[in-house]
C-alpha cells in the first residue's frame, strides 16, 4: 500500500469512498445529511485548490484518504477515511501520520469529530490528540475539537 498525493482526477473515487466510509457516522447520529455524505463531486474537486489531499492506494484502488491545510501555523486535518472493510487495521493511523509529516512545520494539528464517535476519539487520543473544546451544533450533535502539538511548537 502506498500513500501519495491525490489529484482532482481521483475525486470521483475519493467521493465514493467518502460516502461509504461516512455512512456509519451518519447512521450513528441518525443524520444522513452530514457534509461528507452530501458533498458533491464539484465541491470535492474545488477543495483541491485549498487542501492537500492524500490517498492510500492498494492494488490500484484508493482505500483511504485524508486532507489538510495550514492556517495561521496550524494544520487543519479533515476527512480522514478508510474503506469500511479495512477499518481497524492501522490505515487511519498511517494516513494521519502522513498528513502530519506533510505539514511537519505546523505548530499544532487540529481536527474535529462528533462526540459519539468514540472509536475516532480513541484513535486520536492514542496518537497524541487531546480534546480542547466541545461545541453543541444547533439542530445536530455535539462536536469535539482535538489538538496535538507539532514539532514547531517545541
Amino acid at each position: 500500500m502506498n500513500i501519495e498525493p491525490a489529484t482532482p482526477e481521483d475525486a470521483a473515487e475519493i467521493l465514493a469512498l467518502q460516502k461509504a466510509a461516512y455512512l456509519s457516522e451518519g447512521e450513528l447520529y441518525g443524520d444522513l445529511s452530514i457534509p461528507p455524505l452530501t458533498q458533491t463531486l464539484e465541491e470535492l474537486v474545488q477543495s483541491f485548490g485549498r487542501n492537500t489531499i492524500l490517498k492510500a492506494v492498494q492494488e490500484g484502488r484508493i482505500v483511504g484518504s485524508v486532507n489538510g491545510r495550514i492556517s495561521n501555523g496550524r494544520c487543519l486535518v479533515g476527512r480522514l477515511m478508510v474503506r469500511p472493510d479495512l477499518q481497524g487495521r492501522g490505515l487511519g493511523t498511517l494516513l494521519l501520520a502522513a498528513i502530519e509529516e506533510k505539514f511537519a512545520d505546523a505548530v499544532c494539528y487540529q481536527l474535529f469529530t462528533g462526540e459519539k464517535s468514540v472509536a475516532n476519539i480513541r484513535l486520536y487520543e492514542r496518537l497524541g490528540y487531546r480534546v480542547y473544546e466541545r461545541k453543541e451544533v444547533p439542530g445536530s450533535v455535539a462536536v469535539v475539537f482535538m489538538e496535538k502539538k507539532g514539532r514547531a511548537a517545541t
